[in-house]
């Protein structure tokens, strides 16, 4: 099928990549012409076969925003828009209706997978009517790892976004049990080899996964994260949790303390921060702040 993709940053970029081979043709829109395959969003919709698909990865927010309402002027009837970005689900339900007004399907899909999505493939969950999201389908199925799982349809429009923020606040708590027995082991003087302890957790323990792995990978490139500040962002989806889980009453203690133990991050160079920062930044490629 054909496919207009709308941003083609790290996630974007490589996602074009994927999908073209699988064999599908991808006409790509970045605000950086050097990535860009047309210049502008009119040229995008013009060199698509109608019914169109339009799949958006850009920043949440105003940059979504400005995105989808430009695309519900130049699409027709029949098109979709796909939102793959990391938009709250409270705006999907804001951009369907914004768009069905006019004919055009919306779907939301969260992506996971950061900047080893190209070779290992990226876990999708979507939400949207059924009729638009087989229209998006072929993409899906490029766009998934090998095998059975990696790809859901969520439920309605929000569903995917709802479910990848739920998601992203379950690997923050992960990302900090990981930062706090890591810090605790090197706290203790009768412990002589921290990385090799958790090296050796990756096989045949019940706390391997690939995040451990990652741990592995970021102490090996430096074994006492000395290189590192203690200070790991948050993205607002764990924020979004929270307040999800305050507006439904459902307690999420372990969730919400790893929140703020992002907040505590940005007064002290605290240990446990480097190890989260090192592990965002091998699964996603996020940015780290080193010491001067």
């Amino acid at each position: 099928m054909e496919l207009g993709l709308v941003g083609l940053g790290k996630m974007g970029g490589n996602m074009r990549e994927r999908i073209r081979r699988a064999g599908h043709t991808v006409i790509g829109y970045d605000r950086n012409a050097d990535l860009a395959d047309v210049h502008s969003l009119e040229e995008l919709v013009g060199k698509l076969s109608a019914p169109r698909v339009v799949w958006v990865m850009v920043p949440a927010g105003e940059a979504t925003q400005a995105t989808v309402d430009r695309l519900g002027e130049l699409l027709e009837p029949g098109d979709v828009v796909v939102d793959g970005g990391n938009s709250r689900w409270t705006d999907d339900e804001k951009h369907a209706e914004e768009l069905a007004a006019k004919g055009i399907g919306f779907v939301d899909c969260g992506v996971s997978g950061g900047v080893h999505g190209l070779a290992n493939g990226y876990a999708l969950m979507y939400g949207g009517d059924e009729e638009n999201v087989a229209k998006v389908r072929p993409v899906f199925d490029a766009l998934k790892p090998e095998g059975d799982f990696g790809s859901v349809h969520a439920g309605k429009v929000g569903a995917g976004h709802f479910s990848k923020m739920v998601h992203n606040g379950i690997e923050y708590a992960m990302m900090q049990a990981y930062a706090e027995g890591w810090e605790l082991l090197e706290k203790v003087d009768s412990v002589e080899n921290v990385r090799e302890i958790f090296r050796s957790w990756q096989e045949g323990t019940v706390i391997r996964s690939w995040l451990l792995d990652l741990a592995v990978n970021a102490l090996d490139d430096d074994e006492h994260l000395d290189g590192l500040r203690g200070y790991a962002q948050d993205s607002g989806e764990g924020r979004w949790t929270v307040e999800a889980a305050i507006d439904n009453a459902v307690p999420l203690p372990a969730i919400t303390a790893s929140l703020f133990a992002r907040f505590a991050s940005r007064q002290d160079d605290s240990p446990q921060m480097k190890m989260i920062a090192a592990l965002r930044n091998q699964f996603g490629g996020h940015a780290v702040e080193k010491k001067p």
